[in-house]
């Protein structure tokens, strides 16, 4: 006995119902595709409280953070090219690229998207108050002098 699908899907050859089959696949998964949060790797010290109140803000903003401790940051820095001019208290490693202390969520997707050449990574240079992990009660915030710098160690303002 064929049932109503079986009377519409009959005369269709074995290309089209695969056709049929891949594009609802393709479109069942985009949404999860789509959704799938950036993965970052954070190296922190392991004293330092700030550090995972910027993790917890990253992980609010859709990225999957893998937290690692070092008893050594400077080293971390070091092997990733991170000027010391910039130093912060964490480095975090994205996309390729090195994101250095408490530079907000966005500055990093707008770095992601655009990649400008001969950029390695962006730095909040010191832990400005108000920036992201770095909140105050009273709602105070010193200037947030986003810097990109390059593997030479060469900085300039970021926007």
């Amino acid at each position: 006995m064929m049932t109503h699908m079986t009377k519409i899907l009959a005369p269709l050859n074995r290309r089209q119902m695969l056709g049929f089959t891949a594009t609802g696949i393709a479109l069942s998964a985009a949404p999860a595709l789509a959704a799938a949060p950036t993965a970052m790797t954070t190296y922190r010290s392991p004293t330092c409280g700030c550090c995972m109140k910027w993790v917890a803000a990253m992980r609010g903003a859709g990225f999957a953070v893998t937290v690692r401790e070092s008893n050594d940051m400077a080293a971390v820095k070091q092997r990733l090219k991170v000027p010391e001019a910039v130093y912060s208290c964490h480095t975090t490693v994205v996309g390729g690229l090195v994101v250095e202390g408490h530079v907000p969520a966005q500055a990093v997707r707008t770095l992601l998207a655009r990649r400008p050449k001969g950029v390695i990574g962006i730095s909040a240079p010191g832990m400005p108050r108000g920036s992201p992990g770095m909140e105050t009660a009273d709602g105070a915030k010193d200037p947030l002098n986003l810097t990109v710098f390059d593997a030479a160690g060469k900085t300039q303002r970021f926007g």
